[in-house]
Order: C-alpha cells, then sequence, then structure tokens
C-alpha cells in the first residue's frame, strides 16, 4: 500500500495519539482534550471538556506559546465550532491549526504552520 493510500486510511485517533508524540518528542506539553456530555448516575447529563468547538490537543509550545491543534483525518473538515475556536486562539496570541499529522502538529506549535483546512 501506497504512503498516501496509508495516511488516507488513518483514522482521526490515530492521527492525534500520532501528534501527541510527535509534540512531546518536539519539546512541548500536550494534552489531549476530550469534550461531550455523559449521564450520571441519575440520568442528569454531565458536560465535560473546556467548550463546543475546542480542540483535540491543548498544550505549551518550547517558547511558551498556548496551542490548540484540531487533528483530523485526511478527508475530515472541522465543525464551524471548532473553526471558531481556532480562530479564537489565534486572536488572542496563541497558535492553533488543523494537523492530519504528526509533522503538521508540530509546525502548527512552533509557528511555521497556521490553521488549515
Amino acid at each position: 500500500m501506497s504512503g498516501d493510500r496509508k495516511a488516507q486510511r488513518q483514522s482521526e485517533s490515530h492521527i492525534l495519539n500520532a501528534c501527541l508524540i510527535a509534540l512531546s518528542a518536539a519539546g512541548c506539553l500536550a494534552w489531549r482534550q476530550n469534550t461531550g456530555v455523559l449521564p450520571d448516575r441519575s440520568g442528569r447529563p454531565i458536560r465535560f471538556g473546556l467548550c463546543v468547538g475546542s480542540s483535540d490537543i491543548i498544550g505549551i509550545a518550547p517558547d511558551g506559546a498556548f496551542v490548540a491543534i484540531e487533528c483530523k483525518s485526511a478527508i475530515g473538515q472541522p465543525t464551524d465550532a471548532q473553526v471558531k475556536f481556532l480562530a479564537a486562539i489565534l486572536a488572542h496570541g496563541g497558535r492553533s491549526g488543523i494537523a492530519r499529522s504528526g509533522a503538521e502538529a508540530v509546525a502548527i506549535a512552533i509557528g511555521e504552520q497556521g490553521p488549515t483546512s
């Protein structure tokens, strides 16, 4: 299987893990950030995570910049809420973008790549 076909078949979960590993190797502090709703024992919904649209990975670049990275497969597209979250991070001096590989995540974190679709 060619590298291009393999990349197209990778799940977002696999890409997210590759991004976390690459960011750590590049000297970033990076955390997986889940967002969702689950019922408590009585069935009442409990929301968790930062906010609707928050990125898959949040962290700190080696130079201290705040980083937010949304991981997507080769064909995955961000939601409107995700795009707004990434834009808000940029507007406040952080670094953010969409990564489809560990290398793209590192490029975003160190400021070599901005938001992509």
